[in-house]
């Protein structure tokens, strides 16, 4: 009854390097895609980030991942912190790692 499948089935497995080839190509499309399309601009932007929070300078206004607005009023490089003055009425100052800057508002002329 399913002698047609055993017979067909030499046939259709293929043998050699083209074969493996053919395999894997279709992952190996998935993987340059994924690479195209997620991982390198991903890249990009860590890069323009990273570039962001170097550039910070005193009298910077700076929003946190955390939401606080605040102006750098001082940056501990050796610890890799900044101090933000969060409150102009008292004088809050809270410390945040440099990691935490999410955007650079515009810069504050004192």
């Amino acid at each position: 009854m399913f002698t047609w499948i055993m017979e067909a089935a030499p046939a259709a497995t293929t043998t050699g390097a083209s074969g493996m080839l053919a395999q894997f190509l279709p992952f190996l499309m998935i993987a340059v895609i994924f690479y195209f399309l997620i991982m390198r601009p991903q890249q990009k932007k860590q890069k323009e980030h990273q570039a962001m929070i170097d550039a910070v300078s005193i009298n910077d206004e700076v929003y946190t991942n955390g939401g606080m607005r605040g102006i750098v009023v001082n940056i501990k490089k050796d610890k890799d912190l900044i101090v933000l003055r969060v409150d102009d009425t008292t004088g809050t100052k809270i410390e945040f790692q440099r990691s935490a800057i999410a955007t650079v508002i515009k810069k504050k002329s004192k």
